[in-house]
């Protein structure tokens, strides 16, 4: 039933897609396409905007209104199409350097605006498809084509820097843990303001291999089982003993008044402008 439901959503012409095996990307998309189901949204009424990188081909495989924009913009590009549309359901798909690195500032700003968009970044702490360079979120010791003696620098927390921002939902599920990232996806479509889904997957390929994972997708996630803790278990942990850990669930729901129906009712409605002005 769960991959008929994702197929009314694809082009499959598309297929196969440029992932490798192994990828856990498609399951991911997986995730996002049943919450749209559920949700019951028409694909024409939604917007997916991406970045470059194994992520960023995601819209190319959707059958909505699709736009695959420059690395690290795709929320800039989200922004606009929600500011001129605001009617549209917009999503943005990112991966970890595509979001927290060229594309950091769009991130928090976002973030900080509290405009109605998801955003949706596939975290497998590398630079999958242009080499197997160190991203942002690339754990500290652990090795890549530009940290061949191990990863020096401490990475982001991604959900910490996004709260912090003021995003209005922020939460973390992984490929592996299936019913809760449909879960998790699912609150942040439909929460309006700024919401944030930093979704763990693995790549076998340039990550796995390389940190003596195995190549085998089952081995990958394997290792992000044995690593996963939920809010609930954390939350009675020490600093020393969560790291290492990915810690799973929702860490913002909240509420704060949505930027594009803020600046519709205290700057176009109070005439401080027009929202279409006529040149002479």
């Amino acid at each position: 039933m769960y991959t008929e439901i994702a197929r009314g959503y694809l082009r499959e012409r598309k297929f196969p897609s440029v992932w490798c095996p192994g990828c856990g990307h498609g399951l991911i998309l997986a995730s996002i396409l049943r919450a749209i189901h559920k949700i019951g949204w028409k694909k024409e009424n939604i917007v997916m905007v991406s970045g470059i990188g194994c992520a960023g081909r995601i819209p190319g495989y959707v059958d909505f209104c699709t736009l695959h924009t420059t690395h690290g913009r795709a929320l800039a590009f989200a922004t606009g199409i929600k500011f001129a549309r605001p009617e549209l359901n917009v999503i943005a798909v990112m991966g970890d350097g595509d979001s927290a690195a060229i594309g950091g500032n769009h991130l928090i700003h976002a973030a900080r605006r509290n405009i109605n968009i998801t955003g949706i970044v596939f975290n497998n702490y590398i630079y999958g498809m242009t080499g197997g360079q160190k991203s942002p979120t690339t754990p500290r010791g652990f090795f890549s084509s530009t940290s061949p003696y191990g990863n020096a620098e401490p990475p982001f927390d991604l959900c910490s820097m996004v709260r912090g921002a003021g995003a209005v939902f922020v939460a973390r599920g992984t490929e592996y843990h299936v019913p809760a990232l449909d879960s998790i996806i699912f609150q942040a479509l439909n929460k309006k303001g700024f919401s944030f889904v930093e979704a763990v997957t693995m790549c076998p390929t340039s990550f796995g291999r390389k940190n003596k994972l195995g190549s085998d997708a089952t081995q990958n996630m394997e290792w992000i089982k044995s690593i996963s803790i939920t809010t609930k278990k954390a939350e009675g942990m020490s600093k020393d003993e969560l790291k290492g850990k990915i810690v799973i669930g929702i860490f913002e729901d909240s509420e704060r008044s949505e930027f594009v129906s803020y600046y519709e009712r205290e700057i176009i409605k109070e005439g401080k402008c027009q929202k279409n002005m006529k040149s002479d």
